[in-house]
């Protein structure tokens, strides 16, 4: 039995060692490569087969292509409820690199499509993945401005329909209206970004508007998205549970009702603001956002 607790207690520290995104000295390598994901990915199953202690989302964050923590946690999510047919949809991808479905494309094995509005970001994606020897059926990257009339009408185009394994929302704008009108996907994870400068209390979003853009206050936007407590709403109307956020407070994950709920419990708004930074950032720039235009939902 020590011998299974000092395993357990190795487990953490390595998931807790990879959380930066450019070196792990602990682990002595940077960016956390396949073998070493697929590793601590079952290292996460046989944990939670002995009934040990699972770790927290803080500990398993790292960042091999995602922004911060987020090719951790969903390593981690579905470390603990498996995938079914590993396909993703991304909307907002960026140059579909620095994204987070791009892990689970590059390094397991996952079939995605990613949109973004900008055409030279997804030509930028498409010359990657054409040329990485990880992606020899490369993920389809679209050039589109997505609105809540057309989002259903280009998945659909594109091939995707009915059970997906992940869904990624991070338009910086209608989030809340996109997420609302999707309905030709049934998601087991969606991860999305919300606005932390909203506090955990109130559920308001930005009015709809198809061509909206963020407003940028010097190199830091402020209005835009949804705060964390309205997508609780309607993720609760559209049967999904929030599990929790990565530990700079801007990105929430949910899992749908019915997966996972014992390893991965409901969590609350209020939860995810727990963190220093989120708590420092809604103090110092929450007031930028007070007098802008929101829809109570």
């Amino acid at each position: 039995m020590k011998l299974l607790e000092n395993w357990a207690r190795r487990t953490r520290q390595m998931a807790y060692s990879l959380n930066s995104k450019y070196w792990c000295v602990k682990m002595h390598f940077k960016n956390p490569d396949k073998a070493s994901q697929m590793i601590l990915s079952l290292q996460y199953k046989q944990l939670l087969a002995q009934n040990f202690p699972l770790p927290r989302f803080e500990d398993v964050e790292f960042s091999t292509f995602s922004q911060t923590g987020e090719d951790g946690i969903l390593l981690y999510i579905f470390s603990l409820i498996g995938t079914t047919n590993k396909k993703c949809i991304e909307v907002c991808c960026s140059n579909g690199i620095e994204c987070n479905t791009a892990n689970l494309i590059v390094n397991h094995g996952w079939y995605g499509l990613l949109f973004d509005g900008n055409a030279a970001m997804i030509r930028q994606g498409q010359k990657f993945y054409q040329n990485c020897p990880d992606t020899p059926w490369p993920p389809k990257l679209r050039h589109a401005w997505i609105t809540d009339e057309n989002i259903n009408s280009l998945i659909q185009e594109n091939g995707f329909e009915g059970d997906i394994d992940l869904l990624s929302l991070d338009l910086d704008g209608v989030d809340y209206w996109i997420w609302q009108a999707i309905d030709r996907i049934n998601p087991r994870v969606i991860v999305l970004e919300y606005n932390c400068l909203l506090g955990p209390e109130v559920a308001v979003t930005v009015p709809y508007k198809p061509d909206f853009r963020m407003e940028v206050i010097g190199t830091t936007c402020n209005y835009y998205g949804a705060s964390l407590a309205a997508f609780v709403k309607l993720g609760k109307q559209k049967g999904y549970r929030l599990v929790g956020c990565q530990r700079y407070g801007f990105n929430a994950f949910f899992v749908r009702a019915g997966i996972g709920e014992e390893v991965l419990p409901e969590v609350s708004p209020s939860d995810c603001f727990q963190y220093p930074y989120p708590k420092y950032i809604l103090k110092a720039r929450g007031h930028e956002v007070v007098n802008k235009e929101w829809i109570e939902v």
